[in-house]
Protein backbone atom coordinates (compact mmCIF):
# COMPACT_ATOMS: atom_id res chain seq x y z
CA UNK A 1 0.00 0.00 0.00
CA UNK A 2 2.84 2.62 0.96
CA UNK A 3 4.71 1.70 -2.44
CA UNK A 4 1.77 1.93 -4.35
CA UNK A 5 1.19 5.46 -3.03
CA UNK A 6 4.59 6.70 -3.56
CA UNK A 7 3.65 5.64 -7.17
CA UNK A 8 0.69 7.69 -7.31
CA UNK A 9 2.63 10.72 -6.09
CA UNK A 10 5.42 10.37 -8.51
CA UNK A 11 2.90 10.08 -11.49
CA UNK A 12 0.77 13.23 -10.54
CA UNK A 13 3.88 14.90 -10.42
CA UNK A 14 3.32 18.22 -8.46
CA UNK A 15 -0.42 17.46 -7.56
CA UNK A 16 -0.58 17.50 -4.35
CA UNK A 17 -0.58 15.50 -1.08
CA UNK A 18 -3.81 14.04 -2.20
CA UNK A 19 -2.78 11.92 -5.57
CA UNK A 20 -3.49 8.55 -6.09
CA UNK A 21 -2.20 7.04 -9.84
CA UNK A 22 -5.11 6.09 -12.93
CA UNK A 23 -2.70 3.58 -15.26
CA UNK A 24 0.42 4.67 -16.90
CA UNK A 25 -0.62 6.88 -19.46
CA UNK A 26 0.81 4.96 -23.01
CA UNK A 27 -0.48 6.93 -26.55
CA UNK A 28 -0.77 5.63 -29.60
CA UNK A 29 1.57 5.69 -32.35
CA UNK A 30 -0.03 6.41 -35.45
CA UNK A 31 -3.64 8.44 -36.21
CA UNK A 32 -5.24 9.43 -39.16
CA UNK A 33 -5.58 13.21 -40.07
CA UNK A 34 -7.38 12.60 -43.76
CA UNK A 35 -10.54 11.06 -42.93
CA UNK A 36 -9.48 7.54 -43.12
CA UNK A 37 -9.85 5.06 -40.33
CA UNK A 38 -7.28 5.38 -38.00
CA UNK A 39 -5.18 2.52 -36.36
CA UNK A 40 -6.58 1.31 -32.82
CA UNK A 41 -4.25 2.87 -30.40
CA UNK A 42 -3.63 0.73 -26.75
CA UNK A 43 -6.08 0.87 -23.92
CA UNK A 44 -7.82 3.78 -22.65
CA UNK A 45 -6.29 5.08 -19.88
CA UNK A 46 -8.21 6.87 -17.41
CA UNK A 47 -6.37 10.57 -15.87
CA UNK A 48 -4.25 10.22 -12.72
CA UNK A 49 -6.75 11.22 -9.71
CA UNK A 50 -6.23 13.84 -6.92
CA UNK A 51 -8.82 12.70 -4.31
CA UNK A 52 -10.21 14.25 -1.12
CA UNK A 53 -9.40 12.73 2.23
CA UNK A 54 -10.88 13.98 5.66
CA UNK A 55 -12.99 16.25 3.95
CA UNK A 56 -10.05 18.30 1.89
CA UNK A 57 -8.75 18.33 -1.28
CA UNK A 58 -5.50 19.84 -0.87
CA UNK A 59 -3.50 20.50 -4.10
CA UNK A 60 -1.73 22.92 -6.76
CA UNK A 61 -1.49 23.13 -10.60
CA UNK A 62 1.28 24.94 -11.94
CA UNK A 63 0.57 26.43 -15.12
CA UNK A 64 3.36 26.35 -17.93
CA UNK A 65 4.03 25.45 -21.76
CA UNK A 66 6.18 22.23 -22.05
CA UNK A 67 6.57 20.19 -24.94
CA UNK A 68 4.60 17.01 -23.69
CA UNK A 69 3.16 13.90 -25.40
CA UNK A 70 -0.34 14.94 -27.35
CA UNK A 71 -1.54 12.39 -29.10
CA UNK A 72 0.67 10.50 -31.19
CA UNK A 73 3.22 13.60 -31.39
CA UNK A 74 5.44 15.50 -28.78
CA UNK A 75 4.15 19.16 -28.98
CA UNK A 76 4.68 21.98 -26.86
CA UNK A 77 1.28 23.00 -24.94
CA UNK A 78 -0.36 24.47 -22.41
CA UNK A 79 -0.05 22.28 -19.09
CA UNK A 80 -1.47 21.44 -15.91
CA UNK A 81 1.58 19.58 -13.72
CA UNK A 82 3.03 18.93 -16.53
CA UNK A 83 0.57 16.97 -18.70
CA UNK A 84 -1.69 17.69 -21.80
CA UNK A 85 -4.10 15.66 -19.52
CA UNK A 86 -3.91 16.85 -16.17
CA UNK A 87 -4.91 14.58 -12.70
CA UNK A 88 -8.85 14.61 -12.22
CA UNK A 89 -9.94 16.20 -9.34
CA UNK A 90 -12.41 13.83 -7.53
CA UNK A 91 -14.43 15.24 -4.16
CA UNK A 92 -17.21 14.48 -2.40
CA UNK A 93 -20.31 16.94 -1.31
CA UNK A 94 -19.66 19.18 1.49
CA UNK A 95 -15.92 18.88 0.84
CA UNK A 96 -13.70 22.18 0.38
CA UNK A 97 -10.36 22.32 -2.18
CA UNK A 98 -7.67 24.02 -1.23
CA UNK A 99 -6.27 24.76 -4.39
CA UNK A 100 -3.11 26.95 -5.29
CA UNK A 101 -2.34 27.71 -8.75
CA UNK A 102 1.30 29.03 -10.14
CA UNK A 103 1.23 30.82 -13.43
CA UNK A 104 4.87 29.85 -15.14
CA UNK A 105 3.09 31.29 -18.65
CA UNK A 106 4.22 34.92 -19.77
CA UNK A 107 -0.03 35.69 -20.16
CA UNK A 108 -2.40 36.41 -17.28
CA UNK A 109 -4.28 33.35 -16.06
CA UNK A 110 -6.59 32.50 -13.57
CA UNK A 111 -9.02 29.48 -13.04
CA UNK A 112 -12.67 28.51 -13.31
CA UNK A 113 -14.54 25.08 -11.63
CA UNK A 114 -16.88 24.94 -14.09
CA UNK A 115 -20.47 24.10 -12.99
CA UNK A 116 -19.59 23.95 -9.36
CA UNK A 117 -22.39 25.28 -7.19
CA UNK A 118 -19.88 26.97 -5.43
CA UNK A 119 -19.25 30.76 -4.43
CA UNK A 120 -18.32 33.60 -7.25
CA UNK A 121 -16.39 35.37 -4.89
CA UNK A 122 -12.83 35.43 -4.08
CA UNK A 123 -11.03 33.42 -2.94
CA UNK A 124 -13.64 31.03 -4.84
CA UNK A 125 -14.88 30.96 -8.16
CA UNK A 126 -13.61 34.51 -9.06
CA UNK A 127 -13.42 34.41 -12.89
CA UNK A 128 -12.26 38.49 -12.71
CA UNK A 129 -8.73 37.64 -10.81
CA UNK A 130 -5.83 37.39 -12.83
CA UNK A 131 -2.61 35.60 -11.76
CA UNK A 132 0.13 37.49 -13.38
CA UNK A 133 3.29 35.72 -14.47
CA UNK A 134 5.18 33.77 -12.07
CA UNK A 135 2.96 34.85 -9.11
CA UNK A 136 0.49 32.03 -7.48
CA UNK A 137 -2.93 32.26 -5.92
CA UNK A 138 -4.83 30.03 -3.35
CA UNK A 139 -7.93 29.14 -4.07
CA UNK A 140 -10.61 28.35 -1.64
CA UNK A 141 -13.77 26.32 -2.42
CA UNK A 142 -16.70 25.09 -0.63
CA UNK A 143 -19.14 22.84 -1.95
CA UNK A 144 -22.68 22.56 0.02
CA UNK A 145 -23.47 18.98 1.47
CA UNK A 146 -26.15 19.05 -0.83
CA UNK A 147 -24.00 19.28 -4.09
CA UNK A 148 -25.07 17.11 -7.23
CA UNK A 149 -22.93 14.30 -7.54
CA UNK A 150 -21.58 14.04 -11.60
CA UNK A 151 -18.88 15.04 -13.96
CA UNK A 152 -17.78 19.00 -13.87
CA UNK A 153 -14.51 20.52 -14.84
CA UNK A 154 -11.44 22.96 -14.72
CA UNK A 155 -10.41 25.13 -17.06
CA UNK A 156 -9.00 29.01 -17.67
CA UNK A 157 -11.68 31.65 -17.79
CA UNK A 158 -8.59 34.64 -18.50
CA UNK A 159 -9.91 37.62 -20.18
CA UNK A 160 -9.75 37.41 -23.78
CA UNK A 161 -7.71 34.38 -23.46
CA UNK A 162 -9.71 31.66 -22.49
CA UNK A 163 -9.78 30.07 -26.38
CA UNK A 164 -5.86 30.39 -26.70
CA UNK A 165 -5.41 28.75 -23.61
CA UNK A 166 -7.98 26.21 -23.15
CA UNK A 167 -7.65 25.08 -27.06
CA UNK A 168 -3.34 24.96 -26.15
CA UNK A 169 -4.23 22.24 -23.50
CA UNK A 170 -5.75 24.36 -19.94
CA UNK A 171 -8.51 21.76 -18.76
CA UNK A 172 -9.28 18.73 -16.64
CA UNK A 173 -12.20 16.72 -14.97
CA UNK A 174 -13.70 17.49 -11.39
CA UNK A 175 -15.78 14.63 -10.17
CA UNK A 176 -17.96 14.84 -7.04
CA UNK A 177 -18.65 11.36 -5.91
CA UNK A 178 -22.57 10.36 -5.45
CA UNK A 179 -23.32 9.38 -8.86
CA UNK A 180 -23.27 5.68 -7.67
CA UNK A 181 -25.75 5.94 -4.69
CA UNK A 182 -28.66 6.59 -7.48
CA UNK A 183 -28.10 3.17 -8.88
CA UNK A 184 -29.33 -0.14 -7.73
CA UNK A 185 -26.98 -2.07 -6.07
CA UNK A 186 -25.76 -4.46 -8.62
CA UNK A 187 -24.69 -1.38 -10.73
CA UNK A 188 -22.52 0.36 -7.89
CA UNK A 189 -19.32 -1.56 -8.74
CA UNK A 190 -19.36 -1.11 -12.52
CA UNK A 191 -16.33 -0.30 -14.46
CA UNK A 192 -16.32 3.93 -14.77
CA UNK A 193 -14.10 5.50 -17.53
CA UNK A 194 -13.33 9.41 -18.61
CA UNK A 195 -14.04 9.99 -21.83
CA UNK A 196 -12.69 13.94 -21.73
CA UNK A 197 -12.92 14.99 -25.61
CA UNK A 198 -9.90 17.50 -26.12
CA UNK A 199 -8.87 18.61 -29.63
CA UNK A 200 -5.73 20.16 -31.14
CA UNK A 201 -4.61 22.26 -34.14
CA UNK A 202 -1.03 21.75 -34.58
CA UNK A 203 1.22 24.90 -35.98
CA UNK A 204 5.27 23.88 -36.00
CA UNK A 205 6.24 22.24 -33.24
CA UNK A 206 3.10 23.28 -30.86
CA UNK A 207 -0.17 23.44 -30.44
CA UNK A 208 -1.76 26.23 -32.08
CA UNK A 209 -3.47 28.81 -29.72
CA UNK A 210 -3.58 31.68 -31.98
CA UNK A 211 -5.21 32.61 -34.42
CA UNK A 212 -7.76 29.94 -34.28
CA UNK A 213 -9.71 28.93 -36.67
CA UNK A 214 -12.96 27.07 -35.41
CA UNK A 215 -13.51 25.14 -38.59
CA UNK A 216 -10.48 24.09 -39.38
CA UNK A 217 -8.83 20.74 -39.41
CA UNK A 218 -8.43 19.59 -35.90
CA UNK A 219 -6.95 16.21 -34.30
CA UNK A 220 -9.52 14.37 -31.62
CA UNK A 221 -8.41 13.08 -28.75
CA UNK A 222 -10.21 11.08 -25.71
CA UNK A 223 -8.25 11.41 -22.17
CA UNK A 224 -4.76 12.86 -24.33
CA UNK A 225 -4.68 9.17 -26.35
CA UNK A 226 -5.78 8.94 -30.68
CA UNK A 227 -8.11 6.18 -30.77
CA UNK A 228 -7.90 4.04 -27.76
CA UNK A 229 -9.25 1.39 -27.17
CA UNK A 230 -12.14 0.57 -24.80
CA UNK A 231 -12.75 -3.02 -23.69
CA UNK A 232 -16.15 -4.07 -22.63
CA UNK A 233 -17.76 -7.85 -21.66
CA UNK A 234 -21.08 -8.82 -23.33
CA UNK A 235 -24.05 -7.72 -21.74
CA UNK A 236 -21.23 -5.90 -19.35
CA UNK A 237 -22.79 -2.15 -18.27
CA UNK A 238 -19.86 0.32 -17.59
CA UNK A 239 -20.08 4.08 -16.52
CA UNK A 240 -18.92 6.33 -18.87
CA UNK A 241 -18.08 9.92 -18.13
CA UNK A 242 -18.71 11.91 -21.28
CA UNK A 243 -17.21 15.72 -20.86
CA UNK A 244 -16.09 17.84 -23.90
CA UNK A 245 -13.20 19.73 -22.37
CA UNK A 246 -12.03 21.70 -25.48
CA UNK A 247 -12.10 25.29 -26.72
CA UNK A 248 -15.09 25.75 -29.21
CA UNK A 249 -15.88 22.47 -31.47
CA UNK A 250 -19.52 20.63 -31.31
CA UNK A 251 -19.20 16.99 -30.99
CA UNK A 252 -22.17 14.25 -32.37
CA UNK A 253 -21.32 10.95 -30.44
CA UNK A 254 -22.69 7.74 -31.79
CA UNK A 255 -21.24 3.99 -30.90
CA UNK A 256 -23.42 1.54 -33.89
CA UNK A 257 -25.65 -0.66 -32.16
CA UNK A 258 -25.62 0.81 -28.21
CA UNK A 259 -27.23 3.47 -26.60
CA UNK A 260 -26.56 5.71 -24.45
CA UNK A 261 -28.21 5.78 -21.08
CA UNK A 262 -28.10 9.49 -19.41
CA UNK A 263 -28.14 9.09 -15.96
CA UNK A 264 -26.42 12.50 -15.45
CA UNK A 265 -26.09 15.88 -17.74
CA UNK A 266 -24.02 18.74 -16.56
CA UNK A 267 -23.24 17.20 -13.26
CA UNK A 268 -26.66 17.00 -12.06
CA UNK A 269 -28.28 13.42 -11.68
CA UNK A 270 -31.63 13.10 -13.90
CA UNK A 271 -34.70 12.87 -12.17
CA UNK A 272 -35.41 9.67 -14.76
CA UNK A 273 -33.10 8.08 -16.65
CA UNK A 274 -33.50 8.20 -20.95
CA UNK A 275 -32.05 6.34 -24.02
CA UNK A 276 -30.26 8.36 -26.94
CA UNK A 277 -28.90 6.70 -30.21
CA UNK A 278 -26.93 10.26 -30.49
CA UNK A 279 -25.56 12.88 -28.02
CA UNK A 280 -25.17 16.62 -29.11
CA UNK A 281 -22.37 17.84 -26.99
CA UNK A 282 -21.35 21.57 -27.17
CA UNK A 283 -18.23 23.03 -25.75
CA UNK A 284 -18.09 22.19 -22.06
CA UNK A 285 -21.03 20.16 -21.80
CA UNK A 286 -21.36 16.59 -20.09
CA UNK A 287 -23.00 13.28 -19.75
CA UNK A 288 -22.76 10.71 -17.29
CA UNK A 289 -24.17 7.30 -19.43
CA UNK A 290 -24.57 3.97 -18.95
CA UNK A 291 -22.98 2.26 -21.70
CA UNK A 292 -24.05 -1.74 -22.40
CA UNK A 293 -21.28 -4.18 -24.02
CA UNK A 294 -23.52 -5.87 -27.42
CA UNK A 295 -22.06 -9.28 -29.10
CA UNK A 296 -18.56 -10.07 -29.39
CA UNK A 297 -16.68 -7.63 -31.83
CA UNK A 298 -15.49 -4.43 -32.76
CA UNK A 299 -16.94 -1.11 -33.63
CA UNK A 300 -16.16 2.58 -32.84
CA UNK A 301 -17.04 5.46 -30.32
CA UNK A 302 -17.64 8.22 -33.20
CA UNK A 303 -18.68 12.15 -33.69
CA UNK A 304 -21.66 12.32 -36.75
CA UNK A 305 -20.67 15.38 -38.85
CA UNK A 306 -22.35 18.93 -37.33
CA UNK A 307 -23.51 21.52 -39.27
CA UNK A 308 -23.68 24.59 -36.53
CA UNK A 309 -24.85 26.95 -39.52
CA UNK A 310 -24.33 29.10 -42.87
CA UNK A 311 -22.31 31.68 -40.67
CA UNK A 312 -20.62 28.79 -38.41
CA UNK A 313 -18.60 25.78 -39.02
CA UNK A 314 -19.26 22.32 -40.75
CA UNK A 315 -17.41 19.49 -38.17
CA UNK A 316 -16.60 15.87 -39.92
CA UNK A 317 -16.93 13.25 -38.47
CA UNK A 318 -14.71 11.02 -36.96
CA UNK A 319 -13.66 8.46 -35.11
CA UNK A 320 -12.62 8.99 -31.57
CA UNK A 321 -12.14 5.43 -29.86
CA UNK A 322 -12.00 1.75 -30.72
CA UNK A 323 -15.00 -0.59 -28.65
CA UNK A 324 -13.79 -4.14 -28.24
CA UNK A 325 -16.38 -6.19 -27.11
CA UNK A 326 -14.50 -9.72 -26.14
CA UNK A 327 -14.85 -11.77 -22.83
CA UNK A 328 -16.61 -14.08 -20.73
CA UNK A 329 -20.46 -12.59 -21.21
CA UNK A 330 -22.53 -11.34 -18.96
CA UNK A 331 -26.37 -11.36 -17.92
CA UNK A 332 -27.73 -7.56 -19.41
CA UNK A 333 -28.65 -5.33 -16.51
CA UNK A 334 -31.73 -3.36 -15.99
CA UNK A 335 -31.12 0.02 -16.53
CA UNK A 336 -32.89 1.84 -13.61
CA UNK A 337 -35.40 4.50 -14.72
CA UNK A 338 -36.48 6.50 -11.27
CA UNK A 339 -33.16 8.19 -10.18
CA UNK A 340 -32.17 11.04 -8.39
CA UNK A 341 -35.02 13.98 -7.70
CA UNK A 342 -34.61 17.61 -8.22
CA UNK A 343 -36.14 20.73 -8.04
CA UNK A 344 -38.67 21.37 -10.78
CA UNK A 345 -39.00 24.91 -11.62
CA UNK A 346 -42.23 24.62 -13.74
CA UNK A 347 -44.94 25.43 -11.39
CA UNK A 348 -42.27 28.08 -9.39
CA UNK A 349 -42.84 31.92 -8.62
CA UNK A 350 -41.20 33.57 -11.39
CA UNK A 351 -39.77 36.87 -9.86
CA UNK A 352 -38.55 38.23 -12.85
CA UNK A 353 -38.04 37.63 -16.59
CA UNK A 354 -35.07 38.69 -18.51
CA UNK A 355 -34.22 38.93 -22.11
CA UNK A 356 -30.93 38.25 -23.88
CA UNK A 357 -29.85 38.53 -27.31
CA UNK A 358 -27.31 36.97 -29.25
CA UNK A 359 -25.58 38.61 -31.86
CA UNK A 360 -22.50 39.11 -34.14
CA UNK A 361 -21.66 41.62 -36.58
CA UNK A 362 -21.11 39.57 -40.46
CA UNK A 363 -17.68 39.37 -40.22
CA UNK A 364 -17.93 36.98 -37.62
CA UNK A 365 -15.22 39.11 -35.84
CA UNK A 366 -17.03 40.59 -33.17
CA UNK A 367 -19.94 38.45 -31.13
CA UNK A 368 -22.67 40.44 -28.93
CA UNK A 369 -24.93 40.24 -25.46
CA UNK A 370 -27.99 42.78 -25.88
CA UNK A 371 -25.92 44.49 -28.56
CA UNK A 372 -22.75 45.35 -26.01
CA UNK A 373 -19.57 43.59 -26.17
CA UNK A 374 -17.76 42.69 -22.35
CA UNK A 375 -16.83 45.00 -19.99
CA UNK A 376 -15.58 43.31 -16.24
CA UNK A 377 -15.83 46.64 -15.05
CA UNK A 378 -20.07 47.07 -15.80
CA UNK A 379 -22.79 44.70 -14.90
CA UNK A 380 -25.33 44.22 -17.36
CA UNK A 381 -27.73 41.75 -14.99
CA UNK A 382 -28.96 42.19 -11.47
CA UNK A 383 -30.68 39.05 -10.05
CA UNK A 384 -32.30 38.18 -6.07
CA UNK A 385 -30.65 35.79 -4.28
CA UNK A 386 -33.73 33.10 -3.21
CA UNK A 387 -35.79 33.86 -6.08
CA UNK A 388 -37.04 32.12 -9.53
CA UNK A 389 -36.62 34.18 -13.09
CA UNK A 390 -37.38 33.14 -16.31
CA UNK A 391 -34.90 34.04 -18.93
CA UNK A 392 -36.05 34.03 -22.84
CA UNK A 393 -32.40 33.32 -24.67
CA UNK A 394 -32.69 34.38 -28.55
CA UNK A 395 -29.82 34.11 -31.36
CA UNK A 396 -30.39 36.31 -33.76
CA UNK A 397 -27.37 35.20 -36.04
CA UNK A 398 -27.06 32.71 -38.98
CA UNK A 399 -24.69 30.07 -36.94
CA UNK A 400 -25.53 28.23 -33.73
CA UNK A 401 -24.52 29.45 -29.59
CA UNK A 402 -23.61 27.66 -27.02
CA UNK A 403 -25.50 29.38 -23.43
CA UNK A 404 -23.28 28.56 -20.11
CA UNK A 405 -24.42 30.15 -17.15
CA UNK A 406 -21.94 30.14 -13.76
CA UNK A 407 -22.75 29.58 -9.70
CA UNK A 408 -26.37 28.04 -10.58
CA UNK A 409 -27.55 25.60 -13.08
CA UNK A 410 -30.86 26.14 -14.41
CA UNK A 411 -33.92 24.74 -15.97
CA UNK A 412 -34.38 24.33 -19.92
CA UNK A 413 -38.17 25.09 -20.10
CA UNK A 414 -38.24 25.11 -23.88
CA UNK A 415 -36.16 25.17 -27.25
CA UNK A 416 -37.94 27.17 -30.25
CA UNK A 417 -41.39 26.51 -28.40
CA UNK A 418 -41.17 22.86 -27.64
CA UNK A 419 -41.44 22.27 -24.20
CA UNK A 420 -38.66 20.18 -22.76
CA UNK A 421 -39.04 16.72 -20.52
CA UNK A 422 -38.47 18.29 -16.83
CA UNK A 423 -37.55 14.55 -15.26
CA UNK A 424 -34.19 15.64 -17.19
CA UNK A 425 -34.05 18.96 -18.46
CA UNK A 426 -31.54 20.71 -15.67
CA UNK A 427 -27.97 22.02 -17.22
CA UNK A 428 -25.26 24.69 -17.19
CA UNK A 429 -24.51 24.75 -20.98
CA UNK A 430 -26.71 24.08 -23.57
CA UNK A 431 -27.04 24.62 -27.54
CA UNK A 432 -29.12 27.64 -29.19
CA UNK A 433 -30.27 27.22 -32.27
CA UNK A 434 -29.27 29.67 -34.87
CA UNK A 435 -32.27 32.01 -35.64
CA UNK A 436 -33.78 30.18 -32.59
CA UNK A 437 -34.69 30.67 -28.91
CA UNK A 438 -34.80 28.50 -25.38
CA UNK A 439 -36.69 29.67 -22.51
CA UNK A 440 -34.94 28.94 -18.84
CA UNK A 441 -35.82 29.02 -15.60
CA UNK A 442 -33.40 29.54 -12.63
CA UNK A 443 -33.30 29.62 -8.72
CA UNK A 444 -30.43 31.71 -7.49
CA UNK A 445 -29.59 29.98 -4.37
CA UNK A 446 -26.55 30.10 -1.36
CA UNK A 447 -24.23 32.37 -3.25
CA UNK A 448 -24.47 36.12 -3.34
CA UNK A 449 -21.35 38.14 -6.06
CA UNK A 450 -20.76 39.27 -9.28
CA UNK A 451 -20.54 36.32 -11.92
CA UNK A 452 -21.03 35.86 -16.07
CA UNK A 453 -22.82 33.95 -18.20
CA UNK A 454 -21.99 33.64 -22.03
CA UNK A 455 -21.15 31.74 -25.13
CA UNK A 456 -19.23 28.84 -24.62
CA UNK A 457 -17.41 28.64 -28.12
CA UNK A 458 -14.57 30.25 -26.54
CA UNK A 459 -13.94 32.11 -29.77
CA UNK A 460 -16.82 34.11 -28.91
CA UNK A 461 -16.26 34.95 -25.32
CA UNK A 462 -13.43 36.07 -25.74
CA UNK A 463 -14.92 38.73 -29.14
CA UNK A 464 -16.86 39.81 -26.69
CA UNK A 465 -19.95 37.31 -25.87
CA UNK A 466 -20.34 36.98 -22.20
CA UNK A 467 -22.18 39.59 -20.17
CA UNK A 468 -22.07 40.42 -15.75
CA UNK A 469 -25.06 38.92 -13.72
CA UNK A 470 -24.83 40.19 -9.88
CA UNK A 471 -26.65 38.10 -7.92
CA UNK A 472 -27.75 39.97 -4.90
CA UNK A 473 -29.09 39.99 -1.36
CA UNK A 474 -33.04 40.51 -1.56
CA UNK A 475 -33.95 44.05 -0.44
CA UNK A 476 -30.38 45.56 -1.22
CA UNK A 477 -31.43 46.24 -4.67
CA UNK A 478 -34.86 46.64 -6.95
CA UNK A 479 -34.85 43.57 -8.53
CA UNK A 480 -34.19 43.09 -12.02
CA UNK A 481 -32.21 46.46 -11.78
CA UNK A 482 -29.13 47.03 -14.19
CA UNK A 483 -26.18 48.49 -12.52
CA UNK A 484 -24.06 47.87 -9.90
Amino acid sequence: MVIGLLVAVLLVGCAGSNAVSGPSRNLPATAARDGSTPEPGPRLQDPPEVVSRDGVLRTTIVVERRKVRVGDRQLYAMTYNGAYMPPTLRVRPGDRIDLTMTNRIDQDTNLHTHGLFVSPRAPADDIFISIKYRQSYHYVYRLPRRHPAGTYWYHSHADKMSAPQVAGGESGIIVVEGLRQHLPPSLRGITEHTVALKDFQVQGDSIKTQPLSIGAATDRTVNGQQNPVIHIRPGETQLWRLANIGANIYYRLHLPGTRFHVIAQDGVPVRRTYSEDTLLVPAAARFDVLVQGGAPGTTRLETLPFDSGPAGNQFPRADLATVVTDGTPLTRAAIPTDLAPYEDLSQAKVADRKAVAFTENKAGTVFYINGRTYDPGRTDFVSTLGTVEEWTVRNDSDEDHSFHLHTNHFQLMSVDGKTQDPTHSVYDTVNVPRRGAIVIRVHFQDFTGRTVFHCHILNHEDKGMMAVLDIVPPGSRSQGSPGR
